[in-house]
């Protein structure tokens, strides 16, 4: 666990023995850490730039392009960094290569509300105006943009399954969306300054001195208060965390960090290709390795990964230009024009005869293409006729010359 002070405290703690790794002092403000692809480096984000740093607290890198961040994502499968500054600028590095991939304005003023969707890898902003918006490193333009509430969003969370999303606004409520029909389906009353979903789906929200736990365990996405924990002499909750694979829920306090049972919170079974608890530095590195292989590209981030390998469906035929169907009908009149005639016999071979039918042959190869025409002529006068229409004021249309029938 990487645990961030305000005051500028950084430490690891080995979560197993809960023995302090290491800890520095960076002597400035730290708003936010986060872990990269495995628990050997980290990011903070100080007063003016993110640091990289590894487990013994050596600074790697310092990541000047991204300013004065106040909250830091990292997207493990696309091996990109994600952060928000304080004048709204959203960007993406890939921690590989160290190339800047995205760089966008939100346009929507300084937030520090930011998560990543473990779905599909969009990042989500929750902005003071109520909204909360969905991006992607590809598009300049929000992918969506959805009015939350109707004051500023405070915090946000995103179930492990992707489909479930928690907001919570400054009018004290607490909604939870769907986001495959981007609809409320339950609004609870209360403030939460933090929020956050377990491995089996129970929210945490925490607010002043008090967290909740809210549960469905009927999966019927409906949400009731589980259990309730009271921070000893009024310290004010920072952020909530569940530990992934035990029932236990970390609170980040103003006197420092406490961990409380939240009993059916974790999965029990853990799956060692995913996340070993137990592995070695060898079957790291081999992990390493192959995240590093498997590593998708940006282009991969959307709001329905599942179309990724699929068949783009036909498009509908678009209708010739005007050039084209030209050149249609030339060739269709030198193929009529290049027919050749069987020879008859003598009287009935008479260079008249051939000449009609010859035009006879090229008017019918005409005949589509000129019925095309005067259909498509006939369309764009009744178009303009009920344009004009509908342009003039209702007391003046029935003053318009009706066609005779």
């Amino acid at each position: 666990m990487a645990a961030a002070g305000r005051k500028g405290h950084l430490a690891i703690v080995d979560m197993k023995t809960l023995n302090l790794i290491k800890e520095i002092k960076v002597r400035e403000t730290v708003r936010d850490v986060v872990y990269l692809h495995n628990e050997l480096f980290f990011a903070a984000a100080q007063k003016k730039y993110p640091y990289i740093y590894n487990r013994d607290g050596t600074e790697l890198h310092c990541l000047k392009e991204h300013g004065a961040v106040l909250s830091l994502q990292f997207l493990k499968n696309h091996f990109l960094l994600a952060s928000i500054n304080k004048f709204g600028q959203l960007r993406y590095q890939d921690v590989t290569m160290g190339e800047m991939v995205g760089n966008f304005r939100t346009g929507s003023g300084r937030t520090d509300v930011m998560q990543v969707n473990p779905f599909n890898g969009v990042v989500a902003l929750g902005h003071s105006s109520g909204t909360v918006t969905m991006w992607k490193p590809t598009s300049a333009a929000p992918l969506v943009k959805m009015l939350c509430h109707p004051g500023p969003v405070s915090s946000l969370a995103f179930h492990p399954n992707g489909h479930l999303m928690a907001t919570s606004g400054k009018e004290k409520k607490i909604k939870i969306w769907d986001l495959r029909k981007f609809e409320v389906i339950q609004t609870l009353p209360g403030h939460a300054k933090t929020l956050n979903f377990s491995q089996k789906g129970l929210l945490a929200a925490g607010t002043g001195s008090f967290v909740q736990i809210l549960a469905d365990f009927s999966g019927s996405q409906n949400h009731s208060r589980y259990m309730i924990h009271s921070m000893a002499k009024g310290y004010q909750v920072g952020k909530v965390m569940f530990r992934p694979y035990e029932d236990v829920l970390g609170i980040g306090h103003s006197m420092g960090w406490s961990s409380i049972l939240i009993p059916g919170s974790g999965e029990p079974n853990f799956d060692s290709w995913v996340a070993n608890p137990f592995e070695t530095s060898k079957q790291r590195r081999e992990k390493e390795v192959h995240s590093l292989l498997d590593k998708l590209p940006p282009e991969t981030i959307m709001l329905d990964p599942t179309k990724v390998g699929t068949v783009r469906a036909a498009r509908k035929k678009e209708k010739p230009t005007k050039e084209e169907r030209e050149t249609e009908m030339e060739a269709a009149v030198e193929a009529a024009k290049d027919t050749d005639f069987k020879k008859k016999t003598k009287g009935r071979n008479k260079p008249s005869k051939s000449a009609k039918k010859r035009k006879e042959i090229i008017y019918k190869a005409k005949k589509p293409f000129l019925e095309q025409r005067m259909e498509e002529q006939e369309m764009s006068r009744k178009k303009q006729k009920t344009n004009m229409e509908t342009e003039m004021p209702k007391s003046l249309q029935r003053f318009v010359r009706q066609k005779a029938t």
